[in-house]
């Protein structure tokens, strides 16, 4: 008994084949005619109540768009208000804040790595300078140029430093490069 009862009191939503059943259904026959005059009454003051809400909410909508213009909103500044808002959200997820941690934390590894790879070719360089190859190839370098000086035209054989003579070299190169040009004979291009 009770299950018929529970039946009854059901209240989950009705199927395609009941709500075609139910539409098919001549309910007027059921009703008295008195019935039917209070629900055609009804359906008049329904009917004129959703045109006066209409009404209602379009005026209000077009004084929304009054006051809107008036406070000088339009359709750029929601547009950029709505963006601001969805970004805020999105940057407050979980998922946005895991991502970000984790995308911080591999430039750090990153930056790290870099820093590393610098210090290591820099000490590399350091250690090639001090090696007996570079300090070789230095005074080979160093014995040119003082060669070339002589030969240039330089009167001074006081050594100096590398840099030095570098700079003394390229001084006096630009020296005789404004002098004109100059023949270079084969014992010059041996050195």
């Amino acid at each position: 008994m009770e299950a018929q009862a529970q039946g009854l009191l059901e209240t989950e939503p009705l199927q395609g084949r009941d709500e075609d059943a139910l539409a098919s259904a001549d309910f007027s026959s059921m009703l008295s005619e008195e019935e039917k005059d209070e629900l055609k009454a009804e359906l008049v003051q329904l009917e004129d109540e959703i045109t006066t809400l209409r009404q209602v909410l379009s005026a209000k909508e077009r004084h929304l768009v009054e006051i809107k213009q008036k406070l000088g909103m339009n359709l750029m500044n929601e547009l950029k208000q709505n963006f601001s808002r969805g970004w805020h959200d999105v940057q407050t997820t979980t998922a946005y804040k895991k991502t970000h941690e984790t995308l911080s934390h591999a430039g750090q590894k990153a930056t790290a790595a870099f820093s590393n790879v610098g210090t290591a070719i820099s000490k590399k360089f350091g250690d090639m300078r001090n090696s007996p190859t570079f300090k070789s190839f230095e005074e080979r370098v160093e014995t040119t140029v003082t060669s070339l000086k002589t030969k240039v035209g330089g009167t001074n054989h006081s050594g100096g430093s590398f840099e030095e003579v570098l700079n003394s070299t390229a001084h006096a190169s630009s020296q005789n490069a404004s002098g004109g040009p100059r023949q270079t004979t084969d014992e010059e291009l041996q050195c």
